[in-house]
């Protein structure tokens, strides 16, 4: 029997965090001693509150039914507050948050409300791989690369990019995986471009809670004309150490939302309550994530470890990756294919986010300081 995959889901190369597992478990089974700075997923457990939250929810039986697809009141309420004392903005929680499991699902899915085949999607790159693989190109649309280049701080310009077409756009700051920040006016530009072109705007502001040196995030909807063109989604993931979790939320305009909400009526069927109430309690008992002062430690460690071994970093003021140029006559899957093999160091091709990455790597700082210290010592040694 043939066996033929779609045409969409032919044209998606492998997911690079996938690559970067099977090298990875290839070398642990040869005996190497792996250092994984690569996947930005926090090795700190989810702090104990949360963790007895979800438990006391799964003893009650009413959580064990089909939850509310848009996800229960209490919920939305917890997080239009969370919102409102975080970032100052107003929300109504009953048409303007939406429940996700995790941003990558609603990033995703907002795709599959807004573009049709042959639509046109906004993309940063380098960027996240969802906006345009796991997004775009499976709901037929087509990617338009937006190039993030050093030289411009790593934001779009807008002016020269062809909305023509266009029904989407995503921006992502503090960004994945560049580290790069925003301010006010650029959003300020975003805005009036999405407003000018009919575009949809989605900030994903997945690293809002991950912030060093008084740095501190803002949301898109804190910029004047943001509530007629735009959704923001945000993860417990970084903020609350909850990546296996799978919860977030969407929230913004009711019109936006509410595409997304008839998505994921007819997809799936809603995040389990249970983890719900979890994230309840870690919206309504941490000011700020609980181990950001160990993440601050991390980065200076990280910063302070690659300068010595000769490598041009910069602190970044957000985010938990640090973005660095190869060395010379390296591509970046050379340099990154022989850090892993000679040293056991895991760290991701800047070419895992878009062709812009090209000649970058990036290292997280999800390892003890320790590791992360070893790590940079073993990368010196190459010379």
């Amino acid at each position: 029997m043939i066996m033929e995959y779609s045409k969409a889901l032919q044209k998606i190369p492998p997911y690079p965090f996938v690559e970067i597992s099977r090298k990875k478990t290839a070398l642990k089974k040869k005996g190497v001693d792996i250092i994984d700075l690569g996947i930005g997923d926090p090795d700190l457990p989810t702090p104990k509150g949360i963790v007895d939250a979800m438990k006391a929810a799964v003893e009650e039986e009413k959580y064990h039914r089909y939850p509310a697809d848009q996800g229960s009141i209490e919920f939305r309420e917890a997080w239009a507050g969370w919102c409102k004392n975080r970032f100052g903005i107003q929300l109504d929680p009953e048409t303007q948050v939406q429940t996700v499991m995790g941003s990558k699902e609603g990033l995703c899915n907002l795709i599959r409300a807004f573009v049709n085949p042959g639509d046109k999607v906004l993309v940063p790159d380098p960027g996240y791989p969802g906006y345009k693989n796991g997004g775009t190109i499976l709901t037929g649309g087509i990617p338009v690369e937006m190039p993030l280049l050093e030289e411009n701080g790593y934001l779009p310009e807008l002016e020269k990019v062809d909305a023509k077409g266009a029904k989407l756009m995503f921006l992502n700051y503090p960004n994945n995986p560049t580290g790069a920040v925003a301010d006010k006016s650029f959003y300020k530009e975003a805005v009036d471009f999405a407003i000018d072109n009919d575009i949809v705007l989605c900030s994903d502001n997945a690293y809002s809670e991950i912030y060093f040196g008084g740095y501190k995030p803002f949301s898109v909807f804190e910029v004047e004309g943001a509530y007629d063109c735009a959704i923001e989604i945000h993860s417990f993931s970084k903020t609350y150490n909850m990546t296996g979790w799978r919860l977030g939320a969407a929230y913004g305009n009711e019109k936006i939302v509410a595409g997304l909400s008839k998505v994921k009526s007819n997809i799936d069927s809603g995040c389990f309550e249970a983890v719900q109430k979890a994230g309840i309690y870690g919206l309504e008992n941490y000011d700020e994530a609980p181990a950001l002062e160990e993440y601050e430690k991390r980065m200076d460690t990280i910063i302070s470890a690659f300068k010595e071994a000769g490598f041009d970093v910069k602190k970044p003021k957000a985010t938990f990756y640090v973005w660095a140029r190869v060395p010379e006559g390296e591509t970046s899957e050379s340099f990154v294919t022989k850090v892993m093999e000679r040293t056991g160091v895991v760290i991701t091709p800047g070419t895992a986010f878009g062709k812009y990455g090209e000649g970058y790597f990036r290292v997280s700082i999800t390892s003890s300081t320790e590791r992360i210290k070893e790590a940079a010592e073993r990368i010196k040694k190459l010379g």
